[in-house]
């Protein structure tokens, strides 16, 4: 029933199918597949239809039932098999050391990311199941405890690998950008670059490679911004555009290291909700655009300077907590507290918070000194308990509104008392059901805007190769399965960015459409990408400029001009600077009626060059030309945006 557990909390199915068991006269053991079938159909689907639209309620139970079928099948196949293997207990054994076995390999998959919380926490689930093992008990729960987080572990390496191949494609597109600048710094960024595609195609993660090329590329890029040089070599003072431009790389800067410091150290700010204050006060600043990296920077310090002070105190606590279930009487109970104390110890051990396993211990230690009547309740409460804080916390929105309640239940717990869990349960279900709406319209949009961007991708230019860049990573945020809070926030910015990307993209497609009718399709077919100013014989002729050649401003050659090599500079149609070519000269006509069209940016491609051309304040045009992107924007690049 996995497929339900993103609409329909454990508890809650488990319930409906326990009353339509009773209702049938069949205790649930014995339900058969017809019958967990008549029930998905009926109970679970009407229930199902409470928090979520029926469509949807219907995809679900679909899938449900075709895995059931796929299970009765290997059940079939299993029952056919010749009997006289080894007895149940012997069976049991086998089984646990297979997947012991399976966790120790899992373990090493994610060796590297040992500062996971999951990680931290399967290796002491594993240490503590081997020495079950060995001691001959079946270690059932925590086995199931670790491949759940095992699972986890999945789903967090594939989110974080579509991070990375973000980072990876952005940071080829800086790096194109300031090659140029010819540093020390470009050659680490570049090697930088290879390690981490490298590491991209073989499914491991660098984050420290990826965060020092960021890093790099930010400082690279804000160097190449600010260096504004006139032409004939002359420096300048950073014009207005070109302030924006490195104040938008710096908040952009800034914005990644929040984000990145508050996925860091969410489990400190459960533990410290005045961090999670100040952080916030921090996000709001950084909206305001007056946040510097250097303040993101030292806030990195702070935390991790808490974050050394919670573990200390929390030593000081297990260590208490220890002392305490040394008083306790030995029973089934007590053994497993005591073995969920030690999962704790190990993680302590690796550095990692341990917030929420010291509250499950100290709310159990409650119980297990509470009457002999009422210490069962309290425990399967405080399961209950944690498990619908586990819950809450993969559920966008519920964790919020479940706070206060979720306090309260633990203080009940902890003064002896049974909370009531059922409300708690349906305001889980009710987010669970807006949270699964939530993904089918992501998906709907991120399907929309992939299909809108192949149908503009021939069109050259800046903006649509930001737009191609999201929707691939709109392509692999699609295919993941069931999200954590953070990538469902993820997707959502990445949504965000491609759909305004996207109608600047149409804009700059129905332009180019306008101008293609207006000049004819060949003559602006270059817009798209097809466009051919290599001379040909048979060229159709551009319609001429307005003004005769005897008022056209005197040109200067590009030797004397200062002028980047392959650049001109326009006016009314006419090149002022830069060597006589027939294809410039043919552009040169072109933009005159693209101003008059109302277009202030062209970027044109023919058979051998790519074209760019920019139009000033004053009514000229800048005109560039290079073998491809890279080295137009390279050698160019700063002159054209200047």
């Amino acid at each position: 029933m996995r497929l339900l557990s993103d609409l329909m909390s454990p508890r809650a199915l488990e319930r409906v199918i326990q009353d339509a068991a009773q209702a049938r006269g069949l205790p649930v053991a014995g339900l058969d597949r017809p019958a967990l079938e008549d029930i998905l159909k009926r109970e679970v689907f009407k229930r199902l239809q409470l928090s979520v639209p029926a469509p949807l309620a219907k995809k679900r139970v679909s899938e449900v039932l075709a895995e059931l079928l796929l299970a009765d099948q290997a059940g079939a196949a299993a029952r056919s098999a010749p009997a006289g293997g080894p007895d149940a207990a012997e069976a049991a054994r086998a089984e646990a050391a297979r997947v012991v076995s399976q966790l120790e390999e899992g373990l090493r998959r994610f060796a590297l990311y040992f500062d996971w919380p999951e990680t931290q926490r399967l290796r002491g689930v594993l240490g503590i199941a081997r020495q079950q093992q060995q001691d001959g008990q079946a270690p059932a729960p925590l086995l199931q405890e670790g491949q759940d987080l095992l699972g986890a572990l999945e789903r967090r390496l594939q989110e974080e690998l579509v991070i990375q191949a973000q980072d990876l494609a952005e940071l080829r597109a800086t790096f194109a950008r300031v090659q140029g600048l010819g540093s020390r710094d470009v050659r680490r960024v570049e090697g930088l670059i290879n390690q981490i595609a490298e590491a991209q195609d073989q499914q491991v993660l660098l984050p420290a490679e990826v965060d020092r090329a960021r890093t790099l590329a930010f400082k690279l890029r804000r160097s190449l911004e600010s260096s504004v040089v006139q032409p004939g070599g002359g420096a300048a003072a950073l014009p207005a555009d070109a302030q924006a431009r490195v104040q938008a790389l710096e908040q952009e800067h800034v914005a990644r290291r929040l984000s990145d410091l508050g996925n860091e150290y969410a489990l400190l700010f459960e533990l410290r909700p005045d961090l999670a204050q100040n952080h916030e006060k921090l996000r709001e600043t950084h909206a305001a655009g007056t946040l510097r990296s250097e303040s993101a920077e030292a806030w990195q310090v702070t935390l991790a300077e808490a974050r050394r002070g919670a573990l200390e105190q929390q030593r000081n606590e297990l260590a208490e907590l220890d002392g305490r279930f040394e008083n306790v009487q030995d029973s089934p109970a007590a053994q497993d507290a005591r073995l969920r104390l030690e999962v704790a110890r190990s993680i302590l051990a690796g550095d990692g918070l341990i917030t929420a396993e010291l509250r499950e211990l100290s709310t159990t230690l409650t119980a297990l000194n509470s009457s002999p009547e009422t210490m069962d309740h309290l425990l399967e409460q405080q399961r209950e308990l944690a498990e619908l804080e586990r819950a809450a916390r993969d559920v966008p929105g519920a964790q919020a509104e479940l706070s206060a309640d979720l306090a309260a239940a633990r203080s009940a717990l902890v003064l002896g008392q049974v909370p009531d869990l059922g409300p708690l349960w349906r305001v889980l279900e009710r987010h669970m059901g807006r949270a699964a709406q939530q993904r089918e319209d992501f998906d709907a949009r991120a399907d929309h805007v992939v299909e809108q961007y192949d149908r503009v991708r021939t069109l050259a230019g800046e903006t649509t190769q930001s737009l191609g860049r999201l929707a691939e990573t709109l392509r692999a945020q699609r295919r993941l399965g069931p999200m954590s809070p953070q990538a469902r926030t993820r997707y959502a910015q990445t949504l965000e960015g491609a759909e305004a990307l996207l109608i600047e993209a149409r804009a700059e497609y129905e332009a180019a459409q306008q101008v293609t009718s207006t000049f004819g399709e060949d003559a602006l077919s270059g817009l798209l990408g097809l466009f051919d100013l290599g001379g040909d014989a048979d060229a159709p002729e551009l319609a001429p400029a307005t003004g005769s050649s005897e008022d056209a401003p005197a040109r200067r050659d590009q030797a004397d001009s200062g002028l980047p090599h392959g650049a001109w500079t326009v006016t009314a149609g006419e090149i002022t600077d830069g060597p006589a070519e027939e294809g410039a000269a043919k552009v040169a006509s072109l933009l005159a009626q693209a101003a008059a069209a109302g277009l202030h940016r062209l970027d044109m491609g023919d058979a051998s060059h790519v074209w760019s051309a920019r139009l000033g304040q004053s009514g000229d045009w800048r005109l560039a030309r290079a073998a491809d992107w890279d080295t137009l924007d390279r050698e160019a690049g700063a002159w054209l945006d200047g």
